[in-house]
């Protein structure tokens, strides 16, 4: 029997979401399914539980970590703000785990691909701020998704973005153009320092971010590309770019020759 060709490791770390009674702690199987499919990788998921942790550890064993979209916001507080709104969810375990690890992971050179809140998370993690709110924010549009049609819809690419040229991202795609679905309402303020900016909106909004100092991947997109990433080439090429890059990190463990 052949053995099984092995995959890098990506670490997803989770939500904590109330179901019923109780908290959970949670990963979106979209982002499951696109680590495993799009990125060729076996995805671990990490528990919200930042003191319970060794991040030494886990990122000795991780070849990459994908950071995920949710429908919790970053406190405003890591980024010197109240809270604008205050009957939007918030995941302060997720935050106490999430920045911290970005940070490492950078300074460890373990691949990272940050998805919507963890593209949040990455400006803030950097010292970045945020929009609460970019639909009130003059000369921005309303990025946020109709929530009352299908998820067919509410998914569906809805705005161009223009990358950055010569950039990351320009030359994982090799496009200098894309569109992308819209499903935040927070957004860059003030960028982190040592991040540049890879795509902005037609109003001038940050959509996606890299990290200058970082050895190896370290992307951010606003936007969902594990959407039927499967079905859509631009999508499928950041996901593809993320998994050589675990890939590269994996042979680290290999006996040499």
């Amino acid at each position: 029997m052949k053995n099984k060709q092995k995959k890098p490791v990506v670490l997803l770390p989770a939500d904590v979401k109330p179901l019923g009674d109780h908290l959970f702690h949670a990963v979106g199987q979209k982002y499951i399914l696109a680590v495993a499919d799009a990125a060729e990788a076996t995805p671990l998921l990490i528990p919200a539980v930042a003191d319970a942790l060794d991040l030494e550890a886990l990122l000795e064993m991780a070849d990459g970590i994908l950071l995920t979209g949710s429908v919790s916001n970053v406190h405003p507080s890591h980024f010197n703000q109240d809270v604008l709104d205050p009957s939007l969810p918030l995941d302060p375990a997720r935050d106490a785990l999430t920045l911290n690890l970005i940070r490492t992971a950078i300074q460890k050179g373990v691949p990272l691909l940050a998805i919507c809140r963890g593209f949040q998370e990455l400006n803030v993690a950097f010292g970045g701020s945020l929009h609460q709110a970019v639909h009130d924010v003059d000369g921005l549009h309303d990025h946020r998704e109709a929530k009352t049609v299908d998820l067919a819809l509410q998914y569906a690419p809805v705005h161009s973005v223009r990358l950055t040229e010569g950039g990351k991202l320009a030359n994982i795609t090799q496009s200098n153009e894309m569109f992308v679905n819209s499903l935040h309402g927070q957004g860059i303020q003030r960028l982190g320092a040592g991040l540049t900016i890879e795509a902005t909106a037609p109003d001038g909004l940050a959509e996606a971010v890299s990290v200058d100092a970082a050895q190896t991947f370290a992307l951010g997109v606003q936007w969902h590309p594990e959407w039927q990433v499967m079905q859509n080439p631009q999508y499928l090429a950041i996901f593809s770019a993320f998994g050589a890059a675990c890939r590269l990190r994996m042979r680290r463990h290999e006996p040499p020759d």
